[in-house]
């Protein structure tokens, strides 16, 4: 299966949901990440279930805070 991850085509062994491409693509902190799917953002609750399909535009999000205290 092909589908365009951060920008890159990429080939998976097969369909994954959202969690097992987070856990194949080893992302540390799961936890931080948001997904959006064909410019469509995946809630957190929907990912195990959400299968990918071959062609999707994958994106992960991280948000991060910062700043400096004065």
């Amino acid at each position: 299966m092909k589908l365009t991850l951060n920008g890159e085509e990429t080939d998976l062994r097969d369909a994954l949901t959202v969690t097992e491409l987070l856990v194949d693509q080893n992302v540390k902190m799961p936890d931080m990440v948001s997904i959006e799917i064909n410019g469509e953002i995946v809630k957190r609750s929907d990912f195990e279930g959400t299968v990918l399909a071959d062609g999707d535009k994958v994106e992960f999000l991280y948000f991060m805070g910062g700043g400096q205290w004065d």
